[in-house]
């Protein structure tokens, strides 16, 4: 069978008036052309040569990030179309992109485009895709990314208008809980892909072809996975059993393991294309028992490919950044010291953490800042790709769990920074089972240095900086009697030394004015204005927290959660005095509708903030996935806590 030379992208990256980049992925190697076509201005052309890296993954998989400095800058706040063209050798025929692909135009539109804006007026932002979410009875389940594509699509005859940038603040995909059908789909895809073999340590597999075609281990995967004996209550091993887990999520039974596995996901969850070369009829080698959960995660993954147009035309028009959470690599991913310490020390688990690593490398970091990853790392990178499970492919992976440079910044107004809540961890110095801190001391004072001189700033941090206290309080009670991973007990307060140094940093006199934090995780979503009690000049904080794309918190346990809170910690409550967040005035702003709770909103969907030239927030939405739009209306004095 013949592959379409495009399998995903374009995917607009970091896009500035002097520089461009863009991410794709393709079935062969090929030379780029990219024309401009800015309205009212000059158009240009750009063969591509010295700026574009290729990495090969498999026979019929290249990566290629196009990073292309420009000498004609483009005008800010204005339609920018442009054509991607490809060929094939020095005498190959140059091909539009569109051409093979024309569900990346918006209606009436001849070419791709973006704007460069010169002021973030709004922004796109969430977290959480699960491709199998299921739509449940009274749900808005379905794709957030869909009902972002259909923003733009309302707006395709005034662009300038669309929103600065989508931020995909962490889980963009779910190496650890991943159905019966998408696994399928991806073992046959890796089959057209023809990709390389893989040597997995600790097992009993000959190579990753054994897992991907004879032996795949369809929801059993927990059974392959290494086990070490248990000492002192320590989750040392991997899944479920006597033993402990290190890899905890409870849906792990089709764990991504190895690197091809997760390379290929990212094309099935990005782009239509690569689903024309694979399909999720169930194989014999699904265990009986299961065949009814696989139908009924079928029904969802239809619904989630379906709609795969709309998220890739979207991806193709509006500049994306993306921060890692947990579920990019695994669940609860450097949750304490002694998880690092188990997960690290052995080699299987040990090269899965990395697989996942190196493929958050080529698929999101990478486009975000490319000046952070040197050469070099790149070069390992390819070797790595092509050779899996050889010297370079494990250097690389030592390399990148000891790498500290996952943060970035966008030089947007206000400007963008966006931090690494999984690698700068401020360990338990009293207790290794306990929770570490999302930063440690030096990167909370970094991240003080960077912003300084900012009157505004967008901050990205995957969990919320400022939560649902109930829920916090639950996950601290949890951590007190040892089972800090029941509740997935990560949050900025669940650490006295990262809790005092980031509260200290919003109290240093040159903290900017506006503080807008952008955060998701959680699965609901809720919007807090912040205020320091001590300091007459408070700087202007807000919590803006939407979450997810596709997922959602137990309906009815989140409803009684979210009264519960609002009645255990009201402006009156003595429990408020307990909190590390004492010395701050924190008021909800309530959802206008749609809400059968108090100050959260339970639904899958995109939020859209809005801002003013002083980078403060002008409107807090969140679009919901069902089409339904909820608007988290201004501050009520008397509600404040």
């Amino acid at each position: 069978m013949s592959i379409n030379t495009l399998l995903a992208g374009p995917v607009l990256r970091r896009m500035q008036s002097e520089r461009i980049t863009l991410w794709l992925a393709t079935s062969r190697p090929v030379q780029w052309r990219l024309s401009l076509f800015p309205d009212k201005h000059d158009s240009q052309v750009h063969e591509i040569r010295g700026h574009c890296r290729e990495l090969k993954v498999a026979e019929h998989y290249y990566i290629h990030l196009i990073d292309l400095p420009l000498n004609m800058p483009l005008p800010a706040d204005t339609w920018v179309g442009y054509e991607l063209s490809y060929k094939h050798g020095a005498d190959g025929e140059w091909i539009n992109l569109t051409q093979e692909s024309p569900h990346l135009l918006y209606p009436g539109r001849s070419t791709l485009g973006f704007v460069i804006h010169s002021q973030v007026r709004s922004v796109l932002h969430g977290s959480c895709r699960k491709p199998h979410y299921a739509r449940k009875e009274d749900s808005s389940a379905g794709d957030g990314l869909v009902r972002a594509d259909q923003h733009l699509l309302e707006l395709a005859a005034t662009p300038t208008e669309w929103p600065a940038l989508l931020m995909m603040g962490g889980d963009q995909i779910y190496t650890d809980d991943v159905a019966g059908p998408m696994l399928v789909a991806i073992h046959r895809l890796l089959n057209e892909l023809n990709s390389p073999a893989e040597p997995l340590p600790g097992t009993q597999l000959h190579s990753s072809h054994t897992l991907h075609r004879e032996q795949p281990h369809y929801y059993t995967r927990d059974q392959l996975l290494p086990k070490t004996r248990a000492n002192k209550d320590i989750r040392t091993v991997l899944f479920t059993g006597v033993k402990k887990p290190v890899f905890t999520t409870d849906s792990a039974r089709n764990h991504l393991i190895s690197l091809s596995e997760v390379m290929a996901m990212y094309l099935l969850v990005w782009s239509p294309i690569p689903w024309r070369y694979t399909d999720m009829t169930i194989p014999p080698e699904v265990p009986t028992e299961f065949a009814e959960r696989y139908e009924a995660q079928l029904e969802a993954m239809e619904e989630f490919v379906a709609e795969l147009d709309c998220v890739h035309r979207l991806m193709a028009h509006i500049p994306v950044a993306m921060m890692f959470d947990d579920h990019d690599i695994t669940d609860d991913w450097n949750l304490s010291a002694e998880w690092e310490e188990t997960a690290y020390g052995e080699p299987f688990s040990r090269r899965i953490i990395g697989n996942a690593l190196v493929a958050y490398l080529v698929c999101q970091a990478w486009g975000n800042a490319p000046e952070n990853f040197s050469d070099d790392m790149m070069k390992r990178c390819d070797e790595a790709l092509q050779l899996p499970g050889e010297e370079a492919h494990e250097d690389l992976i030592s390399e990148l769990i000891a790498f500290r440079g996952w943060q970035y910044k966008w030089d947007t107004k206000p400007a963008l920074m966006v931090i690494d809540t999984r690698t700068n961890r401020w360990r338990s110095e009293f207790n290794p089972a306990h929770p570490s801190g999302l930063m440690d001391w030096e990167s909370l004072s970094e991240l003080q240095q960077r912003l300084l001189g900012h009157d505004a700033v967008l901050l990205v941090s995957p969990a919320p900086i400022f939560g649902v206290k109930l829920i916090e309080t639950i996950q601290k009670v949890f951590t007190w009697f040892g089972k800090p991973l029941m509740v997935d007990a990560e949050n900025w307060m669940a650490h006295r030394g990262a809790a005092n140094t980031l509260l200290n940093l919003f109290r240093h006199g040159k903290t900017p004015q506006n503080f807008v934090i952008l955060s998701g995780d959680v699965h609901y979503s809720f919007a807090y204005e912040v205020e320091l009690r001590s300091k007459k000049n408070s700087p202007n904080i807000w919590q803006i927290t939407s979450s997810g794309f596709r997922n959602e918190f137990p309906r009815k346990l989140l409803d009684i959660l979210d009264r519960m809170n609002r009645w255990l910690y009201a402006p009156w409550s003595p429990l408020n005095w307990f909190t590390k967040r004492r010395k701050m005035r924190i008021v909800p702003r309530k959802p206008d509708h749609g809400s059968r709770g108090e100050r959260l909103v339970n639904g899958s969907g995109v939020g859209l903030l809005t801002l003013d030239a002083t980078g403060a927030p002008l409107k807090i939405t969140q679009l919901l996935a069902d089409g339904d739009t909820i608007e988290f209306r201004k501050r009520m004095e008397d509600e404040a806590h």
